[in-house]
């Protein structure tokens, strides 16, 4: 019951502090009376890392959204491919195996990346499990906790009201120590 509490108020304070940043981003953008809105938005070459080359980029297009917009809606999402920015926290074993949102332990490892509305504190976001082939995260083997990252994947579940994403693309974007990453 603790636990239920707890996700209804974390989810009634991102969707405010949502609600106050889009407020403050209206009174900045001149919005047409009738213009359609489109969440769907295709991948922008030019805004990607320098060293992202066309042939790199997947296929598609991804729905640009925040991390606390996605747990706080994971129905919304789901089955549509999505793209968000985060603060890597650790490689994990978190949602493996798990039956209504089966992703082998054998084939796949999850990661968590960092709550992004807590500064004064190192808090995963749990409430979203994202997963990512082995073969793939071995390239990735050098992310630290702080790195920031964005990634590309597609929702596949919201088995118990949480986000379940399937990385089709990670890209690190800044390393937080730079002299180790050049070391290796």
């Amino acid at each position: 019951m603790k636990n239920i509490k707890n996700k209804l108020v974390l989810t009634l304070v991102a969707t405010l502090l949502m609600a106050g940043g889009m407020i403050a981003f209206a009174d900045k953008v001149q919005i047409a009376d009738k213009a359609p809105v489109k969440n769907e938005v295709k991948l922008d070459l030019k805004s990607q890392a320098a060293d992202l080359s066309k042939k790199d980029v997947v296929a598609g297009n991804y729905v640009a959204v925040a991390p606390l917009e996605l747990v706080a809606a994971p129905s919304k999402y789901l089955n549509k491919n999505v793209k968000f920015k985060a603060t890597f926290d650790k490689f994990s074993t978190l949602g493996l195996d798990y039956k209504p949102a089966y992703r082998d332990s054998q084939k796949y490892i999850s990661f968590l990346i960092k709550r992004d509305d807590v500064t004064d504190h190192t808090i995963p976001l749990a409430e979203m499990k994202i997963f990512i082939k082995r073969s793939e995260a071995e390239k990735f083997i050098d992310l630290d906790s702080g790195d920031i990252i964005e990634v590309y994947g597609k929702v596949f579940s919201d088995a118990l009201t949480d986000t379940w994403v399937e990385v089709n693309k990670l890209v690190v974007l800044e390393k937080k120590n730079k002299d180790k990453a050049k070391k290796a």
